[in-house]
């Protein structure tokens, strides 16, 4: 496992200039569509690149989190198993989606909010994360 150090995002929150930077390589992936953030750190990135870009921005939350009527996806972790949701109404049919997390380590939350976007129809464009975990 990687160290905490390697799993920090704080000091890119601390400096705007590094924060802008990972907001403009967002944008710069021809992202147009509608950022989807995933719980928590996800939402940072993708309310920010929702903001520049004038969108709306739509959460995947852990399971309970959510009000109203909710689509769920349980998932594995490194430590157990856990849910992610996601409003019913959330995203639209055939919509496009941009789909933004704080970190990549076993891919298993993104691929839980990716199988969200498939049962409500919308089209998932990419994937971004700010730090990946490597593996070795």
């Amino acid at each position: 496992l990687a160290s905490s150090v390697d799993r920090d995002i704080c000091p890119i929150l601390k400096n705007p200039g590094a924060l802008t930077a990972v907001i403009d390589l967002f944008e710069e992936s021809e992202c147009d569509q509608c950022p989807v953030g995933l719980d928590a750190q996800g939402f940072l990135f993708g309310s920010l690149l929702a903001q520049r870009l004038g969108v709306a921005f739509v959460l995947v939350r852990k399971k309970g989190k959510l009000p109203g009527p909710t689509l769920s996806v349980a998932h594995k972790l490194e430590y157990g198993e856990a849910e992610v949701e996601i409003q019913e109404d959330a995203v639209a049919p055939e919509q496009k989606v941009l789909l933004i997390d704080d970190l990549l380590a076993t891919g298993g939350t993104l691929n839980a909010a990716c199988e969200l976007m498939e049962k409500q129809n919308a089209e998932v464009m990419g994937c971004m994360v700010v730090i990946e975990i490597q593996r070795g």
